[in-house]
């Protein structure tokens, strides 16, 4: 598997990042370390992680995703050496008292974040820190507008930067990130670290699949320009894109017992919910098959093959969903189902932005 260089940072990873938001929810620790052996086994070097996980969030599971995680690495004290880790500290409460209280994400808010991060992950240095959505009131998880009434920032972006800083030049951070951010975050984080000799970040990460290309829309040539690589997650669609809601009575609630997306009812009501992206991820899975691939492989090919993405973050819940996912790694898309893939987007666009 190819490596990729992170930005302007030394992070060297792999072109396929295990994703963790389900240890401590649908996964258990068992299964979580045995996912975690085979992804270093089949050599991935790249794990992600936040500190709001296990999802969907919950008081009782918060840091549970990086307990478990520092359990591992304390089972197998080579495999640290071996990773690029990566975490997140969360932004402002979006109903969820339990990760901090009041609403906003001050400078003090990310160092605390980040020295109880360290201390569940059961390590000295975080490789990736990035911020897991903005502090500004911004559009994300699926929201549409860009509203200036509802703006409530308190701490500046040069604030953010000088914490992170602080990690960074302590040492228990390598190199810092953003997620779910726009055009304007990228750059004015940019502007400020070039500024006043702050950290610059490497990456962003932002959902990027068949269904949501979003990135596309201006996103792609402000991380060019600026040399940020992009970390694309959701590159199933939530599930959506693996064709196991292709069968009628599917929809929604009505989704398999077990399925991911049956347990969400944030989700739901959020961008995967919405009857339009089913549609267009139905279409996009036809596709697939029609051209003797399954929907899985069709949509993990386009986000490993696009020059946009650095890495490509995907989350399973077994050993078998880990498998399936690495062995799509070197499909190649014809140009002629690349320009169908076109053609769908131009008429279905991006119904789970």
């Amino acid at each position: 598997m190819n490596k990729v260089q992170l930005g302007s940072s030394d992070l060297q990873v792999t072109s396929v990042c295990l994703g963790t938001m389900t240890f401590g929810e649908q996964v258990n620790e068992t299964t979580a370390h045995a996912i975690l052996d085979r992804s270093l086994q089949r050599g991935v070097n790249f794990l992600d992680t936040a500190e709001m996980y296990a999802v969907p969030a919950r008081a009782e599971t918060f840091g549970a995703t990086e307990t478990i995680i520092g359990n591992w690495l304390a089972k197998n004290p080579g495999a640290r050496q071996q990773l690029v880790l990566a975490t997140k500290v969360a932004g402002p409460s979006r109903g969820m008292p339990w990760v901090r209280e009041g609403s906003g994400m001050t400078a003090q808010d990310i160092v605390n974040s980040c020295e109880a991060s360290l201390k569940r992950l059961q390590t000295e240095t975080i490789d990736l820190y990035q911020i897991h959505w903005p502090e500004r009131h911004v559009p994300a998880f699926g929201t549409l507008y860009y509203d200036p009434s509802k703006e409530k920032s308190a701490t500046s972006i040069h604030e953010q930067l000088d914490a992170l800083g602080g990690l960074v030049k302590a040492g228990k951070v390598r190199a810092i990130g953003l997620s779910n951010e726009t055009p304007y975050g990228v750059h004015e984080f940019v502007r400020l670290a070039e500024q006043h000799g702050l950290p610059r970040v490497a990456t962003v990460q932002n959902p990027y699949c068949l269904i949501n290309r979003t990135v596309e829309n201006g996103l792609d040539e402000t991380m060019h320009r600026l040399g940020v690589s992009l970390l694309a997650y959701s590159p199933l669609g939530f599930g959506l894109l693996t064709g196991k809601y292709d069968v009628s009575g599917t929809e929604g609630p009505d989704a398999p017992k077990g399925a991911r997306i049956s347990g969400y009812e944030s989700v739901r009501k959020q961008r995967w919910g919405r009857p339009e992206a089913l549609v267009a991820a139905r279409r996009y899975n036809a596709l697939a098959r029609a051209h003797g691939l399954t929907p899985t492989q069709l949509a993990l090919a386009f986000c490993y093959t696009k020059w946009q993405v650095a890495s490509t973050i995907i989350g399973v819940t077994s050993v078998a969903q880990l498998d399936e996912d690495l062995d799509a790694y070197g499909t190649t898309l014809s140009a002629e189902v690349l320009a169908e893939i076109d053609r769908i987007r131009w008429e279905a666009r991006d119904p789970a932005l």
